[in-house]
């Protein structure tokens, strides 16, 4: 992949398909993120689809039924009215029901196919890798899209290469899932793509493999442990980076507002990375001419790059907050906490300080404890040894009697409904909660004043110097 850029996939409907389209037809790697997309689909489809795009998506499923059933299921002309509830789309167990599956494939077929319409540019599509019962859902449905490229991370991705062969080759692919408590540390999901749409797959190609990793040790230990030519390049991750971060490798060291601290143990090693003869990006602030050109000086290709697409007129951040984002960051005031309990997967997560959102303490103990969308959920082994879900996010009663622990609920944020409402997509009265890295000082070259704006496409042209 010659592309020096890489646009982050970000969030949850903030790297949309339209976001993604943009950046690949302007020189990126667009990448669309598809985490909770079976639930956004049902979403925008209640939301009356403006436009049309997703019906027109899925108006190019190869399994027509299927996705007459969806929009018959969820499309809503004119969309509901801002009271009413959107349709509870259900959890993922061990054994998904059927409708659930169906959802899934098409959705991230619907995802990719509108980042690709029009233009033979390459697309790539981002998972969270502790979201993993869906992934063999998700990625047929993506490669059924024909995506080029596939972006994963948090989480160690060992797995997805044999997944990315196994449909390639219309096999079926198998996934090994972490169970809190199981005495095997794991069980299986798998899926028969032929049988469940009875019918043959059409010819898929194998799209590349982008691990996304914070330290060389990773990167390292995936190329021992995979076969050659499994992974086309890595994404290196550094702690200034929006979203999920990794850990930092001195557990238990914080600064004296309670904030994640990142020491020498943290620093990546590139000489290293180098040496694995594999092509690497970078990400975390290096969104800039300088940023690019010190990148590839480390020896990288390029960069990737999140927030300065997010803040910008292309993405799925909803606008009045994205505009008030960029006003602070444009004065300097926009303040980026990495919060080590924000996140219910425990990896600490950057959170903007914005009033009004999850990130003020008093919205947040305000705020009713729910879990209806379910997507971090945590599969657990029961008392009885069948299989149950948590997450630290939930009632607090719920999750005691699940046999969660009450001080790993401390401060811990509904990340599904406060990113679902960051794109406008959220429950009714839902407070949002916006992520972004450290550094936003690209706002100062690419506005011209506060209240100016930009779009992705300036962003590329900014980093590139064209």
């Amino acid at each position: 992949m010659n592309r020096s850029i890489i646009q982050g996939g970000m969030g949850v409907y903030i790297s949309t398909p339209f976001l993604a389209k943009v950046c690949s037809c302007h020189g990126a790697l667009g990448t669309v993120s598809c985490v909770g997309a079976e639930r956004l689909l049902a979403r925008i489809l209640q939301s009356g689809d403006p436009g049309g795009d997703y019906r027109r998506a899925l108006a190019h499923f190869p399994f027509p039924g299927i996705a007459e059933r969806i929009i018959k299921k969820y499309f809503v002309e004119g969309g509901i009215s801002a009271d009413q509830e959107f349709k509870v789309v259900p959890a993922f167990s061990m054994q998904p029901r059927a409708d659930l599956i169906a959802l899934t494939v098409a959705a991230s077929f619907a995802f990719v196919w509108l980042a690709k319409e029009g233009h033979e540019n390459p697309v790539s599509v981002n998972y969270l890798e502790k979201i993993q019962i869906p992934h063999i859902y998700h990625i047929t449905g993506a490669m059924l899209a024909n995506v080029d490229f596939v972006t994963m991370g948090a989480g160690i991705t060992l797995q997805i290469p044999s997944v990315l062969d196994a449909i390639a080759a219309g096999g079926m692919p198998i996934y090994r899932v972490s169970i809190e408590g199981k005495s095997s540390g794991a069980g299986t999901v798998s899926f028969d793509p032929s049988a469940f749409f009875k019918a043959k797959l059409p010819e898929l190609k194998r799209p590349g493999f982008l691990p996304i990793v914070s330290t060389d040790v990773l990167a390292s230990l995936m190329v021992k442990r995979l076969s050659r030519g499994s992974i086309q390049g890595f994404v290196v991750e550094l702690p200034t980076a929006g979203g999920h971060n990794a850990p930092p490798r001195e557990k238990g060291v914080f600064d004296e507002s309670g904030q994640s601290v990142y020491g020498p143990k943290d620093e990546v090693a590139f000489q290293k990375l180098r040496d694995l003869g594999i092509p690497f990006w970078i990400g975390g602030s290096f969104a800039s001419p300088e940023g690019l050109a010190k990148a590839q000086a480390l020896g990288a290709k390029g960069v990737q790059a999140g927030s300065i697409f997010a803040l910008s007129e292309d993405s799925g951040v909803q606008p009045a907050f994205r505009s008030e984002m960029r006003r602070r960051g444009y004065r300097g005031e926009l303040f980026i906490r990495t919060d080590p309990s924000t996140s219910p997967t425990g990896f600490p997560f950057k959170v903007v300080q914005l009033p009004g959102t999850q990130s003020d303490p008093t919205v947040y103990a305000a705020r009713t404890r729910i879990c209806d969308l379910s997507i971090l959920i945590v599969p657990y082994e029961r008392k009885d040894g069948k299989i149950g879900f948590r997450c630290s996010s939930e009632p607090l009663d719920t999750y005691l009697l699940k046999g969660g622990k009450s001080e790993d609920t401390i401060g811990v944020r509904c990340l599904c409904n406060g990113l679902f409402s960051a794109a406008g997509l959220g429950n009714p009265n839902e407070p949002p909660i916006f992520t972004m890295g450290d550094d936003v000082s690209f706002l100062r070259h690419l506005m011209q004043d506060e209240n100016s704006s930009y779009g992705a496409a300036d962003a590329i042209a900014y980093m590139t110097q064209r």
